[in-house]
């Protein structure tokens, strides 16, 4: 895996998925390669986090995390320096909750993301994230790309 001092920060990640601001939720990435990423993140922590409901943070937002993990996973693939083609979760399976909330959690979140096939037009990711050493919540994902498209 990609280990270098230069591996993408929030900034970067920003600059190239389309949630700004505080939907932005990845703080950087921490290694990646052809069919992984892991990334990193503390905003489950902030009290003004955006898909917080009635003051909470459920374990299915961790879906977002790990949508957003593979959309710069996408990005760091193009390996160019603008926004890649739109993708779009098309599905969720084998959905594991092993915790019930986010913003519970001290530690700081892994996001891992792992490409098991695809093509020009659909993906198929696994996914799992963890804190302190613990899964908290894995899946698959499938990403259609240029849904938009013509």
């Amino acid at each position: 895996m990609q280990t270098s001092a230069l591996l993408p920060d929030r900034a970067w990640i920003a600059a190239r998925i389309p949630h700004q601001g505080s939907m932005c939720l990845l703080d950087g990435v921490l290694r990646w390669d052809e069919s992984s990423i892991v990334c990193h993140a503390s905003s489950h922590n902030h009290t003004d986090h955006p898909l917080r409901a009635d003051g909470q943070l459920g374990m299915a937002n961790g879906i977002e995390y790990a949508a957003q993990a593979m959309a710069v996973h996408g990005a760091l693939l193009a390996g160019s320096e603008t926004a890649p083609a739109a993708g779009f979760l098309a599905s969720v399976r084998d959905v594991k909750w092993l915790a019930p909330r986010l913003d519970t959690l001290p530690a700081e979140l892994q996001v891992h993301a792992q490409r098991l096939s695809g093509d020009g037009n659909t993906i198929l990711y696994s996914f799992h994230l963890e804190a302190g050493g613990s899964t908290l919540l894995s899946g698959r994902a499938s990403v259609m790309l240029d849904a938009g498209a013509s």
